[in-house]
C-alpha cells in the first residue's frame, strides 16, 4: 500500500495561536486530514523526511522522579496540578515544554528535565549526587489528532531530607496544590484501581511513571 505523501506545499494553516496550531494536511486530492500541533509549519512532523523524523527532538519532556531519603524505601514524586481541560487537579509528573536554550545545548532534554524540576519542586539536580537519564526519547501523544510529543526522563534524586521542595516556582498557567509520595506497593494500587486516591483518573505519563517504577526497571 502505497502512503499517502504530505509535503509543506500541501499544508493549510487553519489556526495560529501562540500554544497551539491547527494544520490541514491535503495528503490527496480532495482529502484532508487535520493536526492539531504546537510546532510552527517548519517543524511540522508529517512533511518530515525519515533523517528528520529520526533525528527530531519532543515537544516536551516529562519525569518519572525518584525520591531517596536515607533509611526509607525509595518514593515516586507526583504533584497535583490543575489541568484546565479537565478542570481539576490531577496527579502527574514533573514536566515541560523544551525551550529554545534548551534545543541548542549538549543534552536539551536533561537540560529540560533539571529546568522543570526546579520550577516545580524547587529541588536544584545535583549531578554529582544524583542520577538523571533519557528512558524514552519521544513518545507521541495521539497521533491520530496531533503530532504532539514527549520524552521520557528519569530522575534519581538522593536527597538527605525534602527542606527544599517548594512549588512557587510555578510560570504562567501553572497551578499546583501539594505533593504526593508513593511507594511501590502504593503506585501498584493505582494501577490496579486506575484512579488515584482521590478517586480521580489521570494523565498516561502519569500511568508511564507508575509502570516503570513498579516494574524496576529504573533500578
Amino acid at each position: 500500500m502505497n502512503k499517502p505523501k504530505i509535503t509543506k506545499e500541501s499544508v493549510e494553516k487553519v489556526l495560529d495561536k501562540q500554544f497551539l496550531r491547527v494544520f490541514d494536511l491535503h495528503y490527496e486530492e480532495g482529502k484532508h486530514y487535520f493536526d492539531a500541533t504546537r510546532r510552527p509549519l517548519e517543524k511540522l512532523v508529517a512533511p518530515m523526511n525519515e533523517e528528520e523524523f529520526k533525528t527530531m527532538l519532543p515537544d516536551a519532556v516529562s519525569c518519572v522522579v525518584i525520591v531517596e531519603l536515607p533509611g526509607q524505601e525509595p518514593k515516586l514524586l507526583f504533584s497535583y496540578e490543575y489541568r484546565y481541560p479537565t478542570g481539576r487537579f490531577l496527579l502527574g509528573v514533573p514536566a515541560g515544554l523544551l525551550d529554545p536554550e534548551d534545543e541548542t545545548s549538549d543534552n536539551p532534554l536533561l537540560e529540560t528535565a533539571k529546568r522543570e524540576i526546579h520550577e516545580e519542586t524547587g529541588i536544584v539536580v545535583d549531578e554529582n549526587r544524583d542520577e538523571l537519564y533519557v528512558i524514552n526519547p519521544l513518545l507521541f501523544s495521539s497521533p491520530g489528532m496531533t503530532d504532539e510529543s514527549n520524552a521520557l526522563v528519569c530522575v534519581k534524586l538522593r536527597l538527605e531530607n525534602l527542606d527544599e521542595l517548594d512549588q512557587t516556582g510555578a510560570v504562567g498557567q501553572e497551578c499546583f496544590d501539594g505533593f504526593e509520595f508513593v511507594t511501590r506497593d502504593e503506585a501498584r494500587q493505582i494501577l490496579k484501581d486506575g484512579v488515584d486516591g482521590k478517586g480521580h483518573f489521570y494523565s498516561v505519563y502519569t500511568w508511564a511513571a507508575l509502570m516503570y517504577f513498579v516494574s524496576d526497571m529504573w533500578k
